[in-house]
């Protein structure tokens, strides 16, 4: 089996392994608690990350390159400090989505460009949720706040009114902050393109309206041409030849 084999067996698993833990998560950030249910799945979705990881560093051509390449994907899976990062595999569900949103180049870019900020609000405020729930001098102790903050976050523009004040927190807020101006990015970008195809097609449209009475003019005098041409090619064909040389010998006999 080859790494891109296990990774187009391994996509639909791992996707329904990071939709487990993500309710698992919900469940123990938002109501805080520590169920063994609620264990057992973050941990059995743990091992799935594990066990891929594992399966796509032995199946790597190049295992050391891969491994150079894909360091945050070992601590990920071997700290246990970057839980919240764990999140990042909802990236996952994002492809799938992406895949399944039709032909249409901008169809496929406004589902990804929705879908990727839904997770990306969700997971961050679940995310800052988990940092700074009881950390002393927090303001972010409900999940309201946690969304709130996220969604002022990912769109830069910052109230100020909530803020975290751990180190897992703000890592937690910096790439929020690059994923929302990515996000805003390809939203700047796919509206950016849609104007431009529409005023493009607008122009093109108007350019034919002008253009089409003189295509059509030029079709008429075309015929009329040819239809002249026809004439005076038949006419010449009617005409009686001379005979230059038939004068030749009575001039001679006389």
């Amino acid at each position: 089996m080859t790494q891109e084999s296990w990774r187009r067996h391994s996509e639909w698993p791992l996707t329904v392994a990071a939709l487990l833990f993500l309710v698992a998560y919900s469940v123990q950030v938002i109501a805080d608690t520590d169920s063994e249910v609620v264990e057992f799945l973050i941990w059995t979705t743990w091992l799935a990350f594990a066990v891929d990881y594992v399966m796509n560093l032995v199946l790597a051509p190049n295992r050391g390159r891969w491994f150079i390449r894909n360091l945050h994907e070992l601590a990920l899976v071997v700290l246990p400090a970057l839980r919240p990062l764990r999140l990042l595999r909802l990236v996952s569900l994002v492809r799938v989505v992406h895949r399944v949103g039709g032909n249409a180049l901008r169809g496929r870019v406004l589902i990804f460009v929705l879908s990727s900020a839904v997770l990306l609000i969700y997971a961050g405020a679940l995310a800052v949720l988990d940092a700074e729930a009881n950390s002393p001098g927090s303001n972010l102790t409900t999940f309201g706040d946690a969304v709130w903050w996220a969604m002022t976050t990912i769109t830069t523009v910052g109230y100020g009114d909530h803020y975290p004040v751990t180190v897992l927190g703000r890592c937690v807020a910096a790439g929020l902050m690059i994923g929302g101006v990515a996000v805003l990015g390809v939203v700047t970008a796919s509206v950016a393109s849609w104007m431009v195809q529409s005023v493009a097609e607008e122009t093109a449209a108007e350019i034919d309206s002008v253009e089409e009475p003189i295509r059509q003019e030029i079709r008429r005098l075309s015929a009329q041409v040819e239809h002249l041409t026809t004439l005076l090619q038949a006419g010449a064909a009617h005409l009686p030849q001379e005979n230059p040389g038939a004068s030749g010998p009575s001039q001679m006999r006389s």
